[in-house]
């Protein structure tokens, strides 16, 4: 029986939104604001995931050949709920 893990990072602020500028959050980015402050992430299981495939992150590189598939949620009723993946992210 195949098996799959679903880790959710809620609310974890990976970058902005294209709507940023509605709410006043631009530049928003707490993901990578924390990275940058403690000078790279050091979070090798994620990594080998692909959280670095996400946005760019320091200490973080993205993972080509990940096991796995990365990407946000864009959750807001004018942009009708879509999710984002980019095309790195299938092999």
């Amino acid at each position: 029986m195949a098996r799959a893990c679903v880790i959710v990072l809620d609310a974890v602020g990976a970058g902005e939104l294209p709507d940023s500028s509605d709410y006043g959050d631009e530049g928003s980015d707490t993901l990578g604001n924390v990275a940058r402050a403690v000078g790279g992430l050091d979070l090798p299981n994620l990594e080998a995931l692909g959280l670095g495939n996400v946005e760019p992150l320091e200490g973080c590189p993205p993972q080509p050949f990940a096991p796995a598939v990365a990407g946000r949620l864009l959750d807001d009723t004018h942009l009708l709920g879509r999710l984002e993946v980019s095309s790195r992210d299938f092999h």
